[in-house]
């Protein structure tokens, strides 16, 4: 549970219009109104408490600041209090990282104009991680602000500053985590050559209170190991996993465990020999026990089979709840899909009532326009947190959106997301508003005539994506080859049908929707029996899920009192209307930012609001020759035909090119 009491009051600092050139390196830890020769004391001179030290003669302008370490049996280790005594700031926490991180909020309060004269607070999971999907040579899978931040032909004789920098950003937000490696991962990550590399980060993480995990490959054992078989059961392969933990813990004693994606999308796993997804997990799970670590299994498993692909997580490893050992976590994404701009939650989370479950959310925007598009995910994190309890995870992960950019996440706004997903790991009570301000004030500037605004249109911007993508619950219309842009019409001879939007939006004259009730695939069942019946009856499931749940008559009447055609056309014509919005309110924003980001927001903000258009017109042009109904009277019209738009092409790899007609 989480335990926070904090008393506030104002402290307003000087304010400026106009900022000056940054070019977004520093993150939301800028400190531009330098700190002074603060009077601080602390309890020893350890790295980590150096650090908060560090920070505060960096940063603080307050009064003389001790921290001190005290048992506390109301607190986790990570927890903290910040009190005021005698014109000093007592921070105080059983842990030396919980100092650290009392020393970030204290700054963070500084910076958003509060301080605080009384706070209790802890984290509500102890394992907050990052998972980074970086393969060895230097690329990214969904990454789209640069290549990878590791330098491993560099390592471990050399390291880059910005490992340093960024070890600091985590700790600021809390995050206690990093996998390093691709899910799909080489199992060149666990020679010992590459452990020397891995080895060098932890050592460099540690003080900044940052546990490192590893993704691993299930044929490890074969392709670095020399054995014919990864079978789970058989002693060899639990021997070879055992030594290897050995290893890895001789080198790295706070190691934190094994990243596993198993038996999807090809991947190798304890399925290939016939054995449960149990049985391999626990083989991992018991070579790094005696070392206090865990093994994270992901649930993101799925078959080309003609089972509904958003049924198959549950009907997996519901069936083994009870039989994993008590270090293993599943972690399961949001979504049971994969990451769509909206997605009802996974039914897995509560159905493993003896399992330790964990969420995966994805900040990196694989689905949401990549770095182009300014998708403020906080909202679609809390709506997922509506209907899941905090309190009922064990853990949380969050994909990063990090690389090699000079601003880390490609789009300024993208940090935005790092930053939230930090923040609600530690306390998902957090409201998206309250993140925005303050992720707003610690970037830019506190002069409420930019934060409120700006932070609206952040609130409004998850919306928008969904409204000029895939409202009313479709989902994965996506293009072949990439994740970016519109192709309902995608017909790829021989592919999966699980990899085409036609399995998912199955529009025909009659109608168009997944029918997922229990007149269909009866998804609908594998949910709460109260949530069930909502979702399972056409007049009461939520019209943002309508298409998700149900296949529906194209002049069937919806909650709002349109029938569907006329709702698709609404809606996608209102994400382009916010898209335009985002526009007009960035413009204005122009006295309070710097030059080069404001041109650079608004530069990628024009390209938003191009593909919202780019989307909206290609996906109704497509529908409309299904429907055959008219577009609704005052609606903006498309202004191409619909060859043209199956024939626009664009620049992935870049990720700055528009459709050609849009340019």
């Amino acid at each position: 549970m989480i335990r926070k009491f904090t008393i506030l009051f104002v402290v307003l600092w000087g304010l400026s219009l106009t900022s000056k050139a940054d070019d977004g390196s520093r993150l939301w830890l800028k400190y531009d109104n330098a700190g002074h020769n603060v009077d601080i004391k602390l309890p020893n001179n350890s790295p980590t408490l150096r650090i908060a030290a560090a920070e505060l003669q960096k940063g603080w302008q307050g009064e003389a600041v001790t921290l001190q370490l005290k048992k506390n049996k109301k607190l986790s280790q990570d927890g903290y209090t910040i009190t005021k005594e005698n014109n000093r700031i007592i921070l105080s926490s059983p842990s030396e990282v919980g100092l650290l991180y009392a020393t970030y909020h204290l700054l963070r309060a500084q910076y958003t104009g509060e301080l605080p004269i009384a706070v209790v607070e802890e984290p509500i999971y102890s394992r907050r991680l990052l998972n980074h999907w970086d393969n060895l040579d230097g690329t990214i899978e969904r990454g789209y602000a640069g290549k990878s931040l590791w330098q491993w032909d560099e390592l471990p004789e050399k390291l880059s500053p910005r490992y340093e920098e960024y070890a600091r950003a985590n700790a600021s937000l809390g995050i206690n985590g990093v996998v390093l490696n691709n899910v799909n991962a080489s199992p060149e990550i666990l020679s010992t050559t590459y452990l020397k590399k891995v080895q060098r980060l932890a050592d460099l993480f540690r003080p900044y209170g940052i546990q490192t995990y590893l993704s691993i490959n299930f044929a490890s054992p074969m392709a670095i190991g020399g054995l014919e078989s990864a079978d789970p059961q058989i002693a060899e392969v639990q021997k070879w996993w055992k030594d290897k933990a050995k290893e890895i813990y001789k080198m790295i004693p706070d190691f934190g465990g094994f990243l596993v994606k198993a038996n999807s999308e090809g991947q190798p796993g304890p399925c290939d020999y016939n054995r449960t997804h149990a049985e391999g997990a626990n083989m991992l799970a018991d070579a790094v026990k005696p070392y206090k670590g865990v093994v994270m299994w992901r649930s993101f498993v799925y078959n080309p089979s003609d089972a509904d692909r958003a049924k198959q997580a549950y009907l997996e490893f519901q069936p083994l709840d009870g039989e994993f050992r008590d270090n293993v976590i599943i972690q399961i994404k949001n979504g049971p899909v994969d990451f769509q701009p909206r997605e009802p939650y996974t039914p897995l989370f509560g159905a493993l009532p003896q399992t330790d479950e964990m969420v995966e959310f994805q900040v990196t925007q694989e689905y949401l326009g990549h770095a182009n598009h300014l998708a403020y995910l906080a909202p679609m994190w809390k709506e997922f947190f509506d209907y899941v309890p905090p309190t009922s995870l064990d853990a949380i992960a969050g994909v990063a959106n990090i690389g090699t950019d000079t601003n880390w996440t490609g789009h300024p706004f993208g940090q935005a997301n790092w930053y939230a997903y930090g923040r609600l790991a530690w306390d998902p009570s957090l409201s998206s508003e309250q993140i925005a301000e303050e992720w707003l004030k610690q970037t830019f500037t506190t002069n409420k005539e930019f934060v409120v605004p700006v932070a609206n249109m952040m609130l409004d911007s998850r919306e928008a994506v969904v409204n000029y993508m895939m409202p009313l619950g479709l989902h994965h219309l996506f293009a072949w080859g990439h994740h970016y842009g519109p192709e309902p019409w995608c017909d790829i001879e021989g592919a999966r049908p699980d990899w085409l939007p036609s399995y998912y939006h199955r529009a025909t004259t009659e109608g168009i929707g997944f029918d997922r009730s229990s007149k269909g695939s009866n998804a609908t069942a594998q949910y709460p029996d109260s949530l069930a019946a909502i979702y399972d009856d056409v007049a009461t499931c939520p019209d943002e899920l309508i298409l998700w749940f149900h296949h529906v008559p194209w002049n069937h009447v919806l909650q709002s009192g349109r029938t569907v055609w006329d709702e698709l056309c609404y809606r996608y014509n209102e994400g382009v209307s916010q898209a335009r919005n985002m526009q007009q309110v960035w413009d204005k924003a122009q006295p309070y930012v710097d030059k080069d980001t404001f041109a650079d927001v608004q530069s990628r903000l024009k390209q938003q609001t191009r593909d919202a258009m780019w989307w909206r017109d290609a996906c109704l042009l497509y529908f409309q020759e299904y429907s055959k109904m008219p577009f609704p009277e005052g609606m903006e019209r498309p202004i191409y035909e619909l060859n043209d738009m199956k024939n626009f092409s664009i620049d992935i790899d870049n990720h700055t090119n528009a459709p050609n007609g849009y340019k």
